[in-house]
């Protein structure tokens, strides 16, 4: 699967490059078909390992999504891939016909959003690493509500006195600001082209490369199955 990466990770101009140049052949297309029903009937994300338990053994499955991805680019809804499941979406130059009046949803706290671009770019990220980079105290009820969002996730605990607790992001970030893939932040040029940084940045000033992994990094360890106890009371939203 990891050769077929590349496929996933096609733009428009590619996409429709590819349908120009190779069309696929019928067994291709039943395929293409058998993930277009699968997905459409998924009530929520479908994972690329469930897609292939129910197809035919030694199915290419980054081949046929590809090219179904690329037939959507142009329709009324588009097939996006996060992370690495697969769901339908109204085209983005098509939100405004769907838009409805709504109450709009209490907006979070600057020390909130800061805290949560924290542990987008620099996940695996401790309390204590957070509140280093932030450079002043984290508040028990700030992660409270990251967590409560879905948005935040506890990962593990940190190879290191105390044992504590790391923080990750979730699918439902990817979802909600519409990313693929946790890489898909903005970098540095990005950052500065859209105003984020005015002036002269410190010497060596850079944006991390973020990762998402679900795989524990080797400085970490499972949660387990002990409570988090008073010495890692901090790391717990309140009751």
């Amino acid at each position: 699967m990891a050769d077929q990466e590349p496929l996933f990770d096609l733009k428009a101009a590619d996409a429709a490059a590819l349908l120009a140049r190779d069309k696929p052949d019928e067994a291709r297309r039943e395929v293409m078909r058998l993930c277009e029903a699968m997905i459409f009937a998924a009530t929520e994300p479908l994972g690329e390992e469930e897609m292939l338990k129910r197809l035919p053994e030694g199915t290419e499955l980054a081949p046929a999504l590809a090219y179904l991805k690329a037939e959507y680019l142009s329709r009324g809804v588009n097939l996006v891939r996060v992370g690495r499941k697969w769901l339908f979406r109204t085209a983005p130059d098509l939100a405004f016909v769907l838009q409805r009046e709504r109450q709009e949803p209490k907006k979070l706290s600057r020390a909130a959003m800061e805290t949560l671009a924290i542990v987008a770019y620099h996940q695996p990220a401790t309390r204590a690493e957070i509140e280093d980079i932030r450079g002043v105290a984290l508040s028990k009820g700030t992660m409270d509500v990251l967590l409560e969002t879905g948005w935040v996730r506890l990962r593990g605990r940190r190879r290191a006195p105390g044992r504590p607790v790391t923080y990750g992001t979730t699918e439902a970030f990817l979802l909600h600001f519409g990313l693929e893939q946790i890489s898909d932040l903005p970098g540095l040029d990005e950052l500065k082209g859209a105003g984020l940084f005015d002036g002269r940045l410190p010497k060596g000033f850079g944006v991390p490369q973020p990762r998402d992994d679900s795989t524990l990094m080797d400085d970490e360890e499972p949660l387990g199955d002990e409570p988090l106890n008073e010495s890692f009371a901090s790391d717990l939203p309140e009751e």
